[in-house]
């Protein structure tokens, strides 16, 4: 840096530190200044060599993380040296908590202490990362020592997502789900509602960006209109109020964007259809006596005007929240037809919302002296202390998945894992890493084990089972439900069909060569035509798999003279550019190559009627005729409605599929001469075949013979024929017979 360009930086250091002093909530003492004054020096020098991600100087980060304590959390000198402070020891090899203490004192080190803890804490696995569960156990559990802890960790946290711009994609996105899932509801349940509401927007800014950018430029677009609805509200009500002779400010605030954002999710609705887009809010000043009276008689002002909803009152005045938190709110029908949110404060108690408790402890030490802040830090220890329970339920107390459609989860680590609402244990298992969702074989949630389909659940604790011999099957497409995981599959699978399609094409080389067919291009596309395929995988896939067998093959040679002819005269036919609507039908045909008929979904003989001509991909019907068997319709043939309607019994229903992607159950039965060694060998046989998959397997044996039971699941009848065969021919098998 040039000579010049640090001066400037020292202006504006000297700048940020004396805004600090002027804007602090609590009166200082000159003692306070001089406390504050000698923790800025220190952070100042510890952190002399440092810069942030954006390249400014370190030292503006203690600075603003105090400025926020100071100012938004209003808490006392201690606080602010103490936030100053939060980093040094962390950073800085020239300071350790036995200096901070010396030169500090023993409050001031216990909290920096504090802070400390938790940031190696987070350190421990990687900085990025979540917090782990039992980590966040242990930051809270640090309210031991001084809750203040936990206030300057919040207020960094907030520093911190003001200023991620800087930050890796990847970055932001964790670091802001972490602030969602944890810091954001810890600062509702102390009651800094104002950091509460600024966490939960910058959350959403980073974890779904278009979401939030669409929903701040509309709240800007509409912003005209809105201050004169509400100047329109407070017209009615003010003359009411004046001739009460009450001294009071009625304010217009729009609601978060998040909490927009929340409603339009609850509700279903787009963001025009939110009608309670803002809060009117009556502040009043009055003296103690009066606080209780004077609320009641506001609402009774305003229920005169506008009617209430009576299902909508919220009475925190009778009855605070646990973090002293008071206000009536009301929800009234204003001009328009429009229901607003009327919030009613005294100027104490729009202070405790804004400050949290040290508002509380402020109005408090006047009347109460033993209701302080130490007493607030007890009550407060007593609610988030619990050590009975576990880490993951210790998080989940908190209710912090505040995400309508988000949920968290941990992985056995304790690493926070976030996934949309209706995951499954295959859907976090690709989470983790590609490599570990190729290869699960199962999964263990809270301990036990699940499906893979099971839907996972906040606070869940997952672990994932992996085999290097698991692959991915069709079936994982019915229950993953991330695209990141679906892909992942589908391009496996299109893996796995290549290499099956590459034995296939050896194997349709031998068998053809014995019929003196030499498998080149053109017999490819007679091929692929003679058995209605779309490309030459296709083929070469379903020989791999042995759905196109030898007869088959022996059928297309006995017809190749006839299937040639067909080939040339369609290569002739299709000289001219083909139509739109004829390249759609090949690829929905191409999908299927076969028709079912029933529940049982059987292979029948049947007829395509001539009315509606029902192509593969069609929804259809069957329709038994008296003299041409069965014959298919469209569901939307013309004739439909008739046949429905008139011959109802002789309906059937049918439907396209891919036989490729079906698969069936079988139950195999053995019997034999039993000897050592004998269940290693027909589970080999099993495990060698690629395409079978065992469910169960059981074996008794008596006096020297043995008989088992085989659940299987195969594509088809030949591949389960083709086991059968292999299974006989194991020394010792008697019978192999399929149930």
């Amino acid at each position: 840096m040039t000579v010049e360009a640090i001066e400037i930086e020292n202006a504006a250091i000297t700048k940020a530190y004396k805004e600090l002093l002027k804007v602090s909530y609590t009166t200082l003492t000159k003692d306070d200044k001089k406390l504050i004054r000698s923790a800025f020096e220190v952070a100042l020098d510890g952190h002399k060599d440092q810069r942030r991600k954006s390249g400014e100087a370190y030292i503006f980060h203690p600075l603003a993380v105090a400025k926020i304590v100071a100012q938004e959390i209003g808490l006392d000198a201690t606080s602010i040296a103490s936030a100053l402070l939060h980093d040094v020891v962390e950073d800085s090899p020239d300071y350790n908590i036995e200096d901070i203490e010396k030169k500090f004192g023993k409050t001031i080190a216990t909290i920096v202490d504090g802070l400390t803890k938790i940031s190696s804490l987070s350190k421990e696995q990687d900085m990025d990362v979540s917090l782990q569960a039992e980590n966040f156990r242990k930051m809270l559990l640090t309210l031991n020592d001084d809750v203040r802890v936990i206030i300057i960790k919040i207020a960094d946290r907030l520093h911190n997502m003001q200023t991620m711009d800087a930050m890796r994609e990847d970055k932001q996105i964790k670091i802001a789900s972490e602030t969602l899932y944890i810091y954001a509801p810890l600062a509702h349940r102390i009651g800094l509602y104002n950091i509460k509401t600024e966490l939960e927007d910058l959350g959403l800014k980073y974890t779904e960006p278009d979401v939030y950018n669409d929903i701040l430029s509309k709240i800007k677009e509409s912003k005209e209109e809105q201050d004169l609805y509400i100047a329109q509200f407070s017209e009615v009500i003010k003359n009411s109020l004046d001739k009460e002779k009450l001294d009071y400010t009625i304010k217009g605030r729009p609601k978060s964007i998040f909490s927009i954002r929340r409603k339009m999710l609850n509700q279903g609705v787009p963001f025009d259809e939110v009608y309670d887009k803002f809060a009117v809010r009556i502040i009043y000043k009055c003296d103690a006596e009066n606080e209780k009276f004077l609320a009641w008689k506001i609402y009774s002002v305003v229920t005169d005007h506008f009617r209430p909803n009576p299902i909508r009152l919220r009475d925190w005045i009778s009855s605070p929240k646990g973090t002293g938190y008071e206000a009536l709110h009301i929800t009234v029908m204003g001009p328009k037809g429009r229901w607003v949110e009327v919030q009613i404060r005294s100027e104490r108690m729009n202070e405790i919302a804004e400050k949290g408790y040290a508002a509380h402890y402020k109005y408090k030490q006047n009347n109460e002296k033993e209701d302080n802040l130490e007493g607030w830090i007890n009550r407060l220890q007593e609610a988030l202390e619990n050590p009975e329970t576990n880490a993951v339920d210790f998080v989940e107390q908190f209710k912090l998945n505040l995400y309508s459609k988000e949920i968290f989860v941990f992985t056995p680590t304790g690493e926070l894992k976030s996934l949309p609402k209706g995951a499954t244990a295959l859907d976090f298992a690709f989470s983790i890493h590609t490599e570990v969702g190729m290869k699960t074989r199962g999964a263990k949630v809270n301990g036990k084990l699940v499906p893979l389909s099971h839907e996972l659940k906040s606070g869940d604790q997952v672990d994932i089972l992996t085999s290097e011999n698991a692959k991915p099957n069709p079936n994982w497409l019915d229950y993953a439900t991330t695209a990141r995981s679906r892909s992942k599959i589908k391009s496996a699978l299109k893996e796995d069909k290549k290499r099956i399609g590459e034995e296939g094409k050896e194997i349709l080389r031998r068998k053809l060569k014995q019929l003196k067919i030499t498998l080149n291009e053109d017999t490819v596309n007679e091929l692929v035509t003679y058995f209605k395929l779309k490309t030459s995988l296709d083929l070469f896939y379903r020989v791999g798999l042995g759905t196109i067998d030898n007869a088959m093959i022996k059928s297309y040679s006995a017809s190749r003279s006839g299937a040639i002819m067909s080939f040339i005269k369609n290569k002739i036919t299709r000289k001219s550019t083909p139509k739109k609507e004829d390249l759609e039908k090949e690829e929905v045909t191409a999908k299927f190559d076969s028709l079912v008929f029933g529940k049982e979904e059987e292979k029948l003989d049947y007829k395509l009627s001539n009315c509606c001509n029902p192509i593969p991909g069609d929804s259809v019907f069957g329709f038994l005729t008296v003299t041409e068997g069965i014959k298919v319709h469209k569901k939307n043939c013309p004739n439909a409605l008739s046949l429905q309607s008139n011959y109802a019994y002789r309906i059937m229903a049918a439907k396209w599929i891919d036989s490729t992607q079906q698969e069936f159950s079988a139950q195999i039965i053995l019997t034999g001469i039993d000897h050592i060694g004998l269940v290693n060998d027909i589970t080999k046989i099993i495990s060698e075949n690629m395409h079978v998959n065992m469910k169960s397997i059981s074996f008794d044996s008596d006096d020297g013979l043995f008989s088992g039971k085989i659940n299987v699941v195969v594509k088809n009848k030949t591949l389960l024929t083709k086991l059968l065969n292999r299974l006989k021919k194991i020394n010792g098998i008697d019978k192999v017979t399929r149930l």
